[in-house]
């Protein structure tokens, strides 16, 4: 319950870096609204000055449910603070992604750094080391995986994909193989129909790009609860 409120909480804050942030890549983030001007820094008072300001329904509740599903899986455990605030992180991502298809470097390095060196000090500090190169291979294997995908022609990832496809395999490494088997394939799962009905809707051309970011963090996050 506690993990549902501190989600629902955090996620309200979302529009604000969310929209900084939604630009196209080598454009400076957003400073004002641009819908009534005023400065995207007074989003976080009370009183929003328009509804860019106002956090989506949806944010807030998928905060709600993605951090109370965390909770109510992982339980008091260490590693719960952990996931928590990468769960938030992953959701602003997905936000970004959805808005310009594009996840920032520094956001990712961030997720890298808030769930790798944590997870891997307390697994050396409790004597399971193992766990620490498990993870690592991992990750070598999720981020060589999609890089290969990348590679192929009109495959439409993005070096943003292949760098959070490496930060999610270590996590769902640390907690086994099984967790990253389902990690890698579930965001397929997602896009692949997606892809299909977009086209049979002539919504979507052959070369439509479509964000990939919001179906590897569902399938991380589907690689945690079942792990």
């Amino acid at each position: 319950m506690c993990a549902a409120v501190f989600g629902g909480a955090a996620a309200a804050f979302v529009p604000c870096p969310a929209h900084r942030l939604a630009v196209p890549r080598g454009t400076r983030p957003r400073s004002t609204c641009a819908d009534c001007t005023a400065a995207v820094a007074t989003w976080v008072r009370a009183g929003a000055p328009c509804r860019c300001a106002r956090p989506p329904v949806w944010t807030v509740t998928t905060g709600v449910l993605v951090t109370g599903l965390l909770g109510a899986t992982i339980g008091p455990a260490p590693r719960l603070l952990v996931l928590l605030p990468a769960a938030l992180l992953g959701l602003l991502l997905a936000v970004i992604d959805f808005r310009c298809l594009r996840l920032p470097d520094p956001l990712v390095a961030l997720l890298a750094a808030g769930t790798a060196l944590p997870l891997g000090a307390g697994a050396l500090l409790a004597g399971e080391p193992a766990r620490v190169g498990r993870a690592a291979l991992a990750a070598l294997i999720s981020g060589v995986f999609y890089l290969i995908i990348a590679l192929l022609p009109g495959a439409g990832l993005g070096a943003g994909d292949v760098k959070l496809a490496t930060v999610l395999g270590f996590v769902l490494g640390f907690l086994g193989w099984p967790a990253l088997a389902l990690g890698l394939l579930t965001p397929h799962l997602i896009n692949g129909p997606i892809a299909v009905a977009l086209l049979l809707t002539r919504r979507a051309a052959r070369r439509t790009a479509l964000p990939l970011g919001p179906a590897l963090l569902a399938g991380a996050l589907l690689g945690i609860l079942l792990s």
